[in-house]
């Protein structure tokens, strides 16, 4: 089959579209004819060796397309082998494109409970979009953070797939939602999808522009950081407030004032994308509430995956970047 393959590790030119083995049937598996996949930043480091795949090797985790068995239109969850705990995944979970190969391709294969029919409406380029951000978020907001409908959230960074989704899926449910950004046209951005309003991360007291945007000043119920922020995202909280990370793009490290954290009484959640029983509650949130199908930034064919790569990684998306078949 036709994809884009990696022989070794290191910057988008290590992306090459060539030949790769067709997947192999297995049992409780099924094949995927792909329309689109959805870039995500997760597919940069595994394009740089942060998860030691094998070579050659395809990478990617979103797609969508048509079963080569039956004929349904599907999408599929990239959450290989999460086990039975809701509170976390088991040793063996992996993502797609880790080490069982992507969706960078003409074809994939995945197993059978990974795979939920495609959203009504959607394009194949808006559900190649959904799982991987969809779960991910979907899981940040409500089984972790327990997002409920009036409370005040604030979205650290908007821009990203996460971020859009998270606006998308909270202001749906009847939430409040703030973005920061360290652009102006994001923010603006945000606030036509739903968003209420933003403050410049920028700036070195945007925590306190942040928490007088709350009621009565108080702080957000609940924060949601998908780049790193920890240090000033605890001091936009209220007393008793939800700090959820799930990202460190932004910083891998963090310097928390513990006698004030305690003090706060904060929750800090960590949560990486999910289950099938996240992905059943995400798809079941879309039919029952008005959720905006995922921002689609820009779409590119599949040879051009390198092109793509360098474009995520420029740093100025909003929405999510698609490769197209």
């Amino acid at each position: 089959m036709h994809a884009v393959v990696i022989s070794e590790f290191g910057s988008a030119d290590v992306l090459r579209p060539g030949p790769f083995p067709e997947p192999k049937p297995r049992p409780g598996w099924v094949t995927i004819a792909l329309h689109a996949s959805a870039l995500n930043w997760h597919d940069v480091l595994v394009r740089k060796g942060f998860y030691e795949s094998p070579r050659p090797h395809v990478i990617g985790a979103d797609g969508a397309g048509v079963r080569t068995d039956t004929g349904e239109e599907v999408v599929l969850l990239p959450s290989l082998h999460w086990g039975e705990r809701d509170d976390a995944p088991a040793a063996d979970w992996e993502i797609l494109g880790d080490r069982t190969p992507g969706t960078y391709a003409e074809l994939v294969s995945v197993p059978a409970d990974c795979v939920a029919p495609k959203p009504r409406g959607f394009s194949w380029a808006q559900a190649a979009a959904l799982p991987l951000t969809g779960v991910t978020t979907h899981r940040a907001l409500f089984a972790r953070g327990r997002l409920r409908a009036g409370e005040s959230m604030l979205v650290v960074g908007a821009g990203g797939g996460v971020a859009t989704m998270a606006v998308a899926l909270a202001t749906a449910v009847g939430a409040n939602v703030t973005v920061t950004s360290s652009a102006q046209t994001r923010i603006d951005l945000a606030v036509a999808e739903g968003a209420s309003g933003g403050v410049l991360h920028t700036d070195a007291d945007w925590p306190e522009h942040a928490r007088s945007m709350t009621p009565g000043h108080g702080g957000f119920d609940l924060v949601l950081d998908p780049v790193g922020r920890w240090r000033e995202s605890v001091r936009v909280l209220r007393p008793g407030g939800r700090l959820v990370a799930l990202g460190a793009n932004a910083a891998e490290t963090a310097l928390i004032d513990i006698r004030r954290f305690y003090f706060g009484q904060f929750d800090l959640l960590g949560t990486t994308m999910g289950s099938e029983r996240d992905f059943a509650a995400l798809l079941e949130t879309l039919e029952r509430y008005p959720v905006r199908p995922p921002v689609i930034d820009r779409e590119f064919p599949l040879d051009q995956a390198a092109e793509a790569h360098r474009y995520l990684e420029h740093g100025r998306t909003f929405g999510k970047c698609i490769l197209t078949q």
